[in-house]
C-alpha cells in the first residue's frame, strides 16, 4: 500500500489501512506482523511515520509491541475504523479508501428510494471513489431530507458515517447490501474507465436508526477489474 493524498495525516491514513485490514479479518488476532523496516517499505512511508501509526494501533487496542519480538495484532469484535463498514478491496487485497465529492444537493428521492425514509426529499451526494489512489468505484448516496436542512461539500469528510454522527447527531446502526448488475450511468466522471451503459458490478444499500428508520440508501457501481466485494465470516 502506497500513501495517498487524502484528508487524514498520513500516519492516520496508515492506522486506518491496518484497523481496515483487522476488521476486515484479513490481519487476524495473535498475528505477528512484518518487521517495521520491511513494513515502512511495502507502505511506502518512513520508520517514524510507521511507528506513530503503530503507537496509535496501540492505543485503540488493537496491537501488542513486545519488546525484542515484534508486534502483535489484537483484534476486536468490532474495531472503530472510518471504513469498517466499506465492502470493497484491492483485488490484491486491502486499500485505503479516499472520496472525491463530484456533487452534492437536494432533490426529490426517485421513484426506486420515494416512500423509504420520512421524507419525499432527499440529499444526493455523488462520489468517485479511490483505493490507495487507483479509481475503483462510484457512488450516489441519497440521505433522508429529515435529518438536514441542507449539505455542502465542505461540510463532508472522507466517511459520511463520521460526518453523520458528528454532525449530524445520526448513527447508523445496521445495513442490508444488495449485489448485482446494472449499467453505468450517464453522469460518470472522465476518471472511472467503464463505459457510460456498459454493464458493471453495483451494490444497493439502506442503512438505517437505531430507530429503525431508513436513513440512507446507497448506489455503488465499482469496476470489477480493479475492486472486489469483500464480507468475510468468522
Amino acid at each position: 500500500m502506497r500513501q495517498v493524498r487524502g484528508s487524514l495525516p498520513v500516519y492516520l491514513q496508515l492506522t486506518e489501512t491496518l484497523v481496515r485490514d483487522i476488521a476486515a479479518g484479513r490481519l487476524v488476532d495473535g498475528e505477528k506482523l512484518a518487521p517495521e523496516r520491511d513494513m515502512a517499505v511495502e507502505m511506502g512511508t518512513s520508520i517514524g511515520t510507521l511507528r506513530k501509526a503503530l503507537a496509535e494501533l496501540q492505543a485503540r487496542g488493537l496491537l501488542e509491541r513486545v519488546q525484542g519480538s515484534g508486534n502483535y495484532v489484537r483484534a476486536a469484535s468490532d474495531p472503530k475504523s472510518l471504513y469498517a463498514m466499506f465492502r470493497l478491496e484491492l483485488i490484491a487485497g486491502g486499500g485505503l479508501p479516499t472520496a472525491e465529492v463530484l456533487d452534492v444537493g437536494r432533490y426529490d428521492k426517485p421513484d426506486e428510494i420515494a416512500t423509504l425514509g420520512p421524507s419525499r426529499s432527499g440529499h444526493r451526494i455523488r462520489r468517485l471513489r479511490r483505493l490507495s489512489g487507483r479509481v475503483a468505484a462510484m457512488e450516489e448516496i441519497w440521505l433522508d431530507g429529515s435529518f438536514a436542512e441542507t449539505i455542502t461539500a465542505s461540510d463532508l469528510s472522507e466517511s459520511l458515517y463520521l460526518f453523520y454522527r458528528t454532525r449530524l447527531d445520526l448513527f447508523i446502526e445496521k445495513a442490508e447490501d444488495q449485489i448485482g448488475l446494472r449499467t453505468v450511468p450517464a453522469w460518470k466522471p472522465d476518471a472511472f474507465e467503464p463505459a457510460a451503459g456498459s454493464p458493471i458490478c453495483h451494490i444497493l444499500r439502506r442503512s438505517w436508526t437505531p430507530q429503525g428508520v431508513i436513513a440512507e440508501v446507497s448506489h455503488t457501481w465499482y469496476d470489477h477489474r480493479v475492486a472486489h466485494y469483500v464480507s468475510r465470516i468468522r
